[in-house]
């Protein structure tokens, strides 16, 4: 029997609704509460997943503006987008799930069964509509796209950074722990306002390179093991300004260094959150297995459950042996 009544929570089993009942939620744009139901979401329609998290706070990666809260909406285990629909984009964003796309299971309750492929396709229809557009840029046409990371500020509402219920419901959702929940907001409680007085640096890392230089490229491959070197030698890869080759070094990446991990894959292009154009990197790029932006760490951004992979350079990397110690998801520090 469904349950109702009851926000979805960490840990709660969902089933994905059928495609025409999700169909059914969505307007013209393919959109509820202006959250877009991505093509690349219709493959799980039917299937069972754990809720991982609320999305309660969640990083704007479109103004930088804080944290934003889109209303009723989760985290499925760690489904991610595979770009299919966004010609090729390897971001890998987890998806937003809002509640009214699934329905609570009971374990051992009986399925809905595969998809109608027909729904399966005309629900695909519908969330293509306006997925692509062509614009004029000083006299040359650029393409530009829509996904649910670039329609986030229209989707969500903004999160004050006192506003003490955003860090309640954190703790009340199930998303952290109670240990969890006083070591970041004791930490924002003291770095907030260390970073409103000008104590806390706006560059994150900054760097001992003052003169263009060409690493030696390591070719990395997914499936590779590597060591995130020293922050001391990463530090003399990045620019005053925090950067390699207009990729800066975040501090959520800090808690990884000395640690080892497999290459996950090579990065070449991304669809640009502020823009929606497809950014082609032209260097070496890479994101690790199990590392991710925590949420720990980020000013103004505290609790974000994005999990975005960082990207990494591989001068900031060394290839080490399969035999390496595998790394581990860092405690926040």
């Amino acid at each position: 029997m469904e349950k109702t009544g009851r926000p979805m929570r960490r840990g709660d089993l969902v089933e994905v609704r059928g495609p025409g009942e999700i169909l059914a939620t969505l307007d013209e744009e393919g959109t509820l509460d202006r959250m877009a139901f991505m093509p690349e979401m219709a493959a799980h329609c039917g299937r069972r997943f754990l809720v991982d998290r609320r999305a309660e706070r969640v990083c704007d990666t479109v103004h930088y503006s804080g944290s934003r809260r889109p209303a009723g909406t989760v985290y499925l285990a760690d489904l991610r987008c595979d770009g299919a629909a966004h010609d090729g984009c390897q971001a890998e964003c987890r998806y937003f799930w809002k509640e009214a796309w699934l329905r609570h299971v009971a374990p051992g309750q009986a399925d809905a069964g595969p998809a109608d492929p027909r729904e399966v396709e005309l629900l695909v229809a519908r969330c293509a509509r306006g997925l692509r557009r062509t614009i004029e840029v000083e006299g040359r046409s650029e393409v530009r796209w829509r996904c649910q990371a670039t329609d986030l500020p229209q989707a969500t509402a903004h999160v004050k950074l006192w506003d003490p219920r955003g860090y309640l419901r954190e703790l009340t959702s199930g998303n952290v722990s109670f240990g969890h929940f006083l070591k970041v907001t004791a930490r924002a409680a003291v770095q907030e306002p260390m970073r409103k007085l000008g104590l806390v640096p706006e560059i994150h890392l900054a760097g001992t390179r003052t003169a263009p230089v060409i690493d030696p490229p390591l070719g990395l491959q997914p499936g590779e093991w590597v060591q995130v070197r020293s922050k001391e030698e990463i530090a003399a890869t990045l620019s005053p300004q925090g950067r390699n080759k207009g990729l800066w070094f975040d501090r959520e990446m800090m808690p990884y260094c000395g640690g080892t991990y497999r290459v996950r894959r090579r990065v070449s292009r991304f669809i640009n959150d502020q823009d929606g154009k497809m950014i082609e990197l032209k260097n070496d790029c890479v994101t690790l297995d199990g590392v991710i932006c925590s949420g720990d760490l980020s000013l103004r951004r505290w609790f974000c459950g994005r999990a975005i992979f960082p990207y990494w350079r591989e001068s900031w990397l060394r290839r080490v042996d399969r035999g390496g110690t595998p790394g581990t998801h860092p405690q926040a520090r």
